[in-house]
């Protein structure tokens, strides 16, 4: 592990002469690059660096205790010290660890949220619309923007489906934990007689793609336009200007209508249709790397069953770490960092027995 701090050490120096570099300064693409690599690379270099003082603090300290004779008050300052700096330095090392486990590449990315009813008719639609404001009030509170990428509303104001897009550095490594099944537990507006209704939701998170990340041909597409149309076959407008994209070799189909101008839903399309098979590329290749390894957090398909909601206990319980928190009116208002916390903490624990096991 020494020898791979001491590259990144090197590394780090590297960078930060270069960006002091005129040549590098007026290359602004080269510039950008240089500084994500810097802002990646410095917490491991200060962690590095208190492990180094760590280190020098417990040889000076042994030193100490050696050469101290018989003084008492000098041998007893060098064991406290010597106990300080060796508690620091497993500290330090069991941080670097985490630290340099590998990163997943789309952490930084932003997203692409699909929310779909799933079983329980008009009430599962009606928990897909608490689910949504769920997530856009969350992503506001982390300063992330979102934009409504296409939405098939119902009648009563839920989503039969909606896809937005959720912006801002580091949004994929905040949400990437939240794709599948979501049941919800709650006595329906229209139930007369009281009873609890069971219904769920299924929630996909996508990275989104750019167009450098995958390359469509033009020619595997099909385009088709057909009139927009709103809840209850209420018509948004006259003109065709919805859009039907189908990528041939997948059969991946995208439809947006949300937009008035063609141009406009068409872009959506496209980026919700890269997402989508980027997203089929990336889960193709975790099968073919893990094999019939499980991460603890599960493996994000949408058929899993990851929460439920309990409206008569106002609790929330994830079931793929056994966490139950009884906050639920905080949680749908957004207040995900406990939850979100507790899933990546688990995340980082599997994968950290995983490369020890390796090692």
């Amino acid at each position: 592990m020494l020898d791979k701090l001491e590259g990144i050490y090197s590394r780090f120096q590297t960078v930060t002469e270069q960006l002091c570099s005129p040549e590098v300064v007026s290359d602004m693409e080269k510039y950008t690059s240089l500084m994500k690599e810097q802002k990646k690379l410095e917490p491991i270099v200060e962690k590095y660096k208190e492990l180094k003082t760590a280190t020098a603090n417990a040889a000076e300290a042994e030193q100490l205790l050696e050469e101290g004779g018989s003084d008492k008050e000098l041998k007893e300052l060098a064991v406290e010290e010597l106990k300080q700096a060796k508690e620091q330095i497993e500290t330090c090392t069991e941080e670097l660890k985490i630290l340099l486990l590998p990163r997943d590449p789309n952490d930084d990315k932003n997203v692409i949220v699909e929310i779909r009813g799933g079983a329980g008719g008009e009430e599962s639609a009606l928990f897909a619309g608490t689910l949504y404001r769920m997530y856009t009030m969350y992503a506001e509170s982390k300063g992330f923007k979102h934009e409504v990428l296409s939405a098939q509303e119902t009648g009563l104001g839920g989503f039969k489906e909606i896809s937005f897009s959720i912006s801002g550095d580091g949004a994929y490594s905040r949400f990437k934990f939240e794709s599948g099944v979501h049941r919800v537990q709650r006595v329906p507006e229209t139930e007369s007689q009281g009873r609890i209704h069971t219904s769920t939701s299924t929630v996909a998170v996508l990275p989104e793609a750019e167009e450098v990340d995958i390359d469509i041909n033009p020619t595997d597409l099909q385009i088709d336009t057909f009139r927009s149309s709103g809840a209850g076959g209420q018509h948004i407008n006259k003109t065709e200007s919805a859009i039907r994209i189908t990528h041939i070799p997948t059969g991946t189909v995208v439809e947006c209508q949300d937009e008035r101008s063609q141009h406009k839903n068409k872009d959506k399309a496209m980026k919700i249709l890269r997402s989508r098979i980027l997203e089929k590329e990336r889960e193709k290749q975790n099968a073919e790397i893990a094999g019939d390894r499980k991460a603890q957090v599960g493996t994000g398909n949408r058929n899993e069953r990851i929460r439920t909601y309990n409206y008569p206990q106002g609790r929330v319980s994830d079931h793929r770490i056994g966490l139950t928190l009884y906050k639920l009116e905080q949680i749908l208002n957004g207040d995900l960092d406990e939850l979100i916390d507790a899933l990546i903490t688990a995340d980082t624990a599997e994968k950290l027995r995983a490369s020890e096991s390796e090692t």
